[in-house]
């Protein structure tokens, strides 16, 4: 299954350790969200996935495949409603901020009809750089990596890999513009009017 290659997914099932992971997020899930119990669920997110991480919230609730191919680095926040299909791994980088409702899918099943109904499938690695912000209800399909510094605007469905330091967009996704310096003065403009502001107050 980790290689790529086809696999039966009821095989895979037989073993109950495969449901740890999705036992673990139903706990989570099931956790008041409220601040009492903020730092239990931070704790259970970091038994979860793997990764050298301090700060790390994935905001419930939200689901798994297996829960045991999620590697993430610092600083994530993911927002409420996450899908990740984690049939094979998804590697997902520092800084880096997820909409809502955003669907990170592992898992494919063959085109050919007859070898798809056998209950044959297969999944794919999915790698987001560092730094990059996926915007809301967007889907990442089996193998295909997202580079460094780049968004992925809101429904977006990216179905081929991106390059570092771009905007892409649409379904299927496509290469908008690159982010470049006028993106980075326009941003610094205003957030150093809000401190300015917020220095006065």
């Amino acid at each position: 299954m980790l290689d790529g290659k086809l696999y039966v997914t009821d095989k895979l099932h037989e073993d109950h350790r495969e449901f740890e992971g999705k036992v673990l997020v139903q706990k989570i899930n099931q956790l008041p969200q409220d601040r009492a119990h903020m730092a239990e669920t931070m704790r259970l997110e970091m038994q979860l996935v793997h990764g050298k991480h301090k700060q790390l919230w994935i905001q419930p609730p939200f689901q798994v495949d297996f829960g045991k191919h999620i590697e993430i680095g610092e600083n994530f926040y993911c927002n409420v409603d996450a899908i990740l299909l984690d049939t094979n791994w998804i590697r997902i980088g520092d800084n880096v901020k997820i909409g809502p409702r955003v669907n990170l899918f592992t898992a494919g099943h063959p085109i050919d009809t007859p070898i798809r109904v056998s209950m044959l499938e297969y999944a794919k690695e999915i790698h987001i750089g560092d730094n990059t912000w996926i915007g809301g209800n967007v889907t990442v399909v089996p193998g295909v990596s997202i580079g460094k510094n780049c968004v992925i605007g809101a429904g977006a469905v990216v179905t081929k890999d991106i390059p570092d330091g771009v905007i892409a967009v649409g379904n299927p996704a496509r290469i908008l513009r690159k982010i470049g310096k006028k993106d980075h003065d326009i941003w610094q403009a205003q957030a150093d009017d809000y401190y300015r502001d917020w220095a006065n107050d």
